[in-house]
C-alpha cells in the first residue's frame, strides 16, 4: 500500500507543478505586450507598376464573427477543435489520445492542433518542423490565448486560413466558391468549405469533387453525431446540390495564381526576411510581374490549348536582369495548383543543343563546320552502341554545316559533336549557365534526354540573349515591412560567363530554324511560322515522345513554352503544334509596340556569303546564299576538309 500512496503523492505533486507552471506561464504572457495579430499576418503583392494584385492572410475582406454563418462556425469547431471554448490553447486530453493512436497504429494520422495553435502557425512565413519553430509556435499560442477572447481568436482564424486557390479568409472563399457572403452559407456549403483547409490541393471541390464531397459528408455526420445539427438538417444538407462559381471578383487575380505561388516560394527562401509576420507587421512585396504580359500569355494559352489532359507551362524572363515578368504553371489553376514552370523537371529534347553548339564554337567549330548527315551507330565505353535517328529518319547523306544542323535539329550532327568534344563538355557548359539538374554523361545528353526545370532552361538561354552574361531568374524586386523599412532588394547582378562574339554567332545561327534559305533535303523546324514573325528571334524547339518545348528570345525577352502530360503519356503527332503557337503569339504580342532591334556585330566578327547547306563560300552556281558569321581568321574556304572523323571511325570499327 505504501508504494500506491507514494505514486499518488508523486502524481499530486506533478499535477500541482503543472497547474502552478501554467498559471505562471500564462500570467507572464499576459504581462507581455499584446500581439497585433490582425495586422501582422498579412502580405501584399505588387506588380512592376506598383499596383497591388494580391492581399493574403490579413485580408481586406476581414469580417466580424457575427457576419459568418453559424453553420460554418459550428462545422469548423466540430472539425478542427471540438473543445475550443474549454481549453487555453492546448487540448491535453486530445494530445494524449493522438499520441496513443499514432503509437499503436504506427502512423501519424492523428493530429491534436487546436484552432489557436493553427492560428499561431499561420503567423510564420513557412512551416518549418524544427524544434525551435515548434517552441515558438507554442509560445505564440499562449500569448494569443492570454491577450484575446475565444471569439476574437476564432474570428481571426476564419479570416486568415487558406481555403485554396489563393483564397485566404472565409469571406473571400465564400465569394469565390459560391458567389455569396459568408453569412449566407447553407449547412451543406459550410461543411464543404470547412473541409478544404486540411489539404486544399486534395479537398477543393474544383480539383477533386469526389474527395471533397466525402470529406463534407464526414463533417456533416460528425456534426449530427455530436448533436450540433438535427436529423432533418443533416438529411437536407446531404441531398443539397451545390453549384460552384470558382471565380474571383478581380479578373487580374485569375491570371496570376501560379506567379503568386512562385513569389511566395521565393519569399520563404530569402534570408533577409524574418521568420514571422509579427516581426514585420505585415509585408509589402514588390514583384517583377508584367500584368499585360501575364494576361496575354494566359489568353494565348486559353485560346490555343485543347480541352484534354494535355498540360502547359511557360515563363517569360527579361534577359538583362533575370526578372521573371510572366509565368504560367498549368492550363487551369483551379484544376491543378502544381506549378510546372517552377517545380517540374522534364526531358528538354533538342532545346539542349544550343548549349552544345556554343561549346563547339569555343572549341574551334564554326558555322561552316561539317559532319555527314547519315544513319550512324556510335560505339562508346565497354563496346556499347548507340544509334540515334533524325526526325522522320531524314538524312542528307552528305556533309552539312553546323548552321544546317541547327535549322533541321539534326540528331546525328549533334551526337557527333557531343562525342567529338567529350561528353563532359556539355555538362560543364550547362553548369556555367546555371543549370543544376542532374545530367547524365551519355551520348544521348546532346538530344536532351535528361530532365531539367523550365526556369533553369530559360535562364540558360538568357545568357545567350544577354550577350554572354549570366543572370538569376527572380520574381521579387523588393520587400518592405509595415513601417516602410526595406528588408530585401534584388541587386540584378550580371556575371560575364560567355564570349560576346561567340554568342553573337550563336544567336544568328538560331535564326536558321525558320529561314527558307535552309530548305533542301529537309525543312527548318519552325519554317511554318516564319510568315507570322514581325521581329527577329533566336529560336529552338525540343521534341521527345512525351515533351514539346519552344524556347526563343531577342534582346528584350526570353520566352519558354512546354507542353506534355503529367503522367508522361506519349504525345500525339497533332499535339506538337500547341507549344509553337503559344510561343509565337506570346512573343509577337509582347513585341508588337517595340522596335525590331538585333545584336550589334562585334568588331572581331565578319560576315561571309556562303552556301548555307555546305557552309562553303557561295559561288555563282549556288541557288541558296546566306551571310553567316565567323570570328576573323576562321572564315571558310573552298579547300576546307570535310570534318567527319566520327563517322569514319564508326564505319571502320
Amino acid at each position: 500500500m505504501k508504494w500506491i500512496k507514494r505514486i499518488f503523492k508523486i502524481f499530486l505533486i506533478v499535477i500541482a507543478i503543472f497547474i502552478i507552471g501554467n498559471i505562471a506561464v500564462y500570467t507572464y504572457a499576459y504581462l507581455t505586450p499584446k500581439l497585433q495579430i490582425k495586422s501582422a499576418n498579412s502580405f501584399m503583392l505588387f506588380d512592376k507598376d506598383n499596383n497591388m494584385y494580391f492581399q493574403g492572410s490579413g485580408s481586406q475582406e476581414w469580417i466580424a464573427l457575427d457576419e459568418i454563418s453559424p453553420y460554418l462556425i459550428s462545422a469548423t469547431i466540430q472539425t478542427e477543435d471540438k473543445n475550443f471554448y474549454h481549453h487555453k490553447g492546448f487540448d491535453f486530453l486530445r494530445i494524449i489520445k493522438a499520441f496513443y493512436v499514432n503509437i499503436t497504429s504506427g502512423t501519424t494520422s492523428q493530429g491534436a492542433s487546436t484552432i489557436t495553435q493553427q492560428y499561431a502557425k499561420n503567423l510564420f512565413l513557412d512551416f518549418d518542423k524544427t524544434w525551435a519553430r515548434k517552441w515558438d509556435e507554442m509560445w505564440y499560442t499562449i500569448e494569443i490565448e492570454a491577450h484575446y477572447s475565444k471569439d476574437e481568436i476564432l474570428e481571426g482564424y476564419l479570416n486568415t486560413i487558406n481555403y485554396g486557390h489563393g483564397m485566404y479568409g472565409i469571406e473571400n472563399a465564400s465569394q469565390f466558391y459560391f458567389g455569396k457572403s459568408a453569412k449566407d452559407l447553407t449547412l451543406a456549403e459550410a461543411a464543404m468549405l470547412t473541409g478544404i483547409p486540411k489539404s486544399p490541393s486534395n479537398y477543393s471541390p474544383l480539383i477533386n469533387l469526389e474527395k471533397a464531397t466525402q470529406r463534407q459528408q464526414r463533417i456533416l455526420n460528425n456534426m449530427y453525431q455530436n448533436k450540433v445539427i438535427t436529423k432533418e438538417e443533416y438529411d437536407q444538407a446531404l441531398n443539397e446540390t451545390l453549384t460552384f462559381i470558382g471565380e474571383k471578383n478581380s479578373n487580374e487575380l485569375t491570371t496570376v495564381m501560379y506567379y503568386q505561388d512562385a513569389v511566395l516560394k521565393e519569399l520563404q527562401s530569402l534570408k533577409e526576411i524574418p521568420d514571422t509576420f509579427l516581426e514585420t507587421g505585415g509585408l509589402k512585396v514588390y514583384t517583377n510581374l508584367d500584368m499585360n504580359a501575364q494576361a496575354e500569355l494566359e489568353q494565348n494559352i486559353q485560346e490555343t490549348m485543347p480541352d484534354s489532359d494535355l498540360e502547359v507551362a511557360s515563363v517569360m524572363i527579361e534577359p538583362e536582369t533575370g526578372k521573371v515578368i510572366a509565368l504560367v504553371g498549368g492550363k487551369d489553376y483551379n484544376t491543378s495548383e502544381f506549378n510546372r514552370a517552377v517545380d517540374a523537371k522534364r526531358q528538354v529534347g533538342s532545346t539542349m543543343k544550343p548549349f552544345l553548339y556554343y561549346a563547339a564554337l569555343e572549341n574551334g567549330f564554326t558555322a561552316s563546320t561539317t559532319f555527314t548527315s547519315e544513319a550512324t551507330t556510335f560505339t562508346f565505353s565497354n563496346q556499347q552502341t548507340y544509334s540515334p535517328k533524325n526526325y522522320n529518319e531524314k538524312y542528307g547523306n552528305k556533309p552539312i554545316s553546323m548552321a544546317t544542323a541547327i535549322a533541321y535539329s539534326e540528331n546525328i550532327y549533334a551526337v557527333k559533336t557531343h562525342m567529338f568534344l567529350g561528353e563532359d563538355t556539355l555538362i560543364n557548359m550547362a553548369r556555367r549557365v546555371g543549370i543544376t539538374a542532374e545530367l547524365d554523361e551519355v551520348p544521348s545528353l546532346a538530344l536532351g534526354t535528361s530532365e531539367i526545370g523550365m526556369l533553369e532552361m530559360a535562364a540558360g538561354y538568357a545568357a545567350f540573349a544577354n550577350e554572354g552574361y549570366k543572370v538569376t531568374p527572380h520574381f521579387i524586386e523588393k520587400v518592405v515591412d509595415k513601417e516602410g523599412n526595406v528588408l530585401y532588394e534584388a541587386d540584378n547582378k550580371k556575371e560575364a560567363i560567355l564570349n560576346q562574339s561567340l554568342t553573337f554567332i550563336l544567336n544568328n545561327l538560331l535564326t536558321a530554324t525558320y529561314d527558307s534559305n535552309f530548305i533542301d533535303y529537309n525543312y527548318p523546324t519552325a519554317i511554318n511560322i516564319a510568315p507570322k514573325m514581325t521581329h527577329t528571334y533566336a529560336l529552338k524547339s525540343g521534341t521527345t515522345d512525351t515533351d514539346n518545348w519552344y524556347i526563343g528570345y531577342n534582346k528584350d525577352v526570353v520566352t519558354a513554352v512546354w507542353c506534355g502530360y503529367d503522367n508522361n503519356q506519349a504525345l500525339d503527332a497533332s499535339e506538337y503544334k500547341y507549344a509553337q503557337n503559344i510561343w509565337l503569339t506570346t512573343m509577337e504580342d509582347y513585341m508588337k509596340d517595340k522596335e525590331d532591334t538585333w545584336y550589334d556585330m562585334p568588331s572581331n566578327v565578319v560576315g561571309v556569303l556562303v552556301n548555307p547547306i555546305s557552309g562553303k563560300p557561295a559561288t555563282e552556281s549556288d541557288e541558296k546564299k546566306k551571310i553567316m558569321y565567323y570570328i576573323k581568321g576562321t572564315e571558310p574556304t573552298d579547300s576546307d576538309p570535310v570534318f567527319d572523323e566520327i563517322a569514319k571511325n564508326n564505319k571502320d570499327s
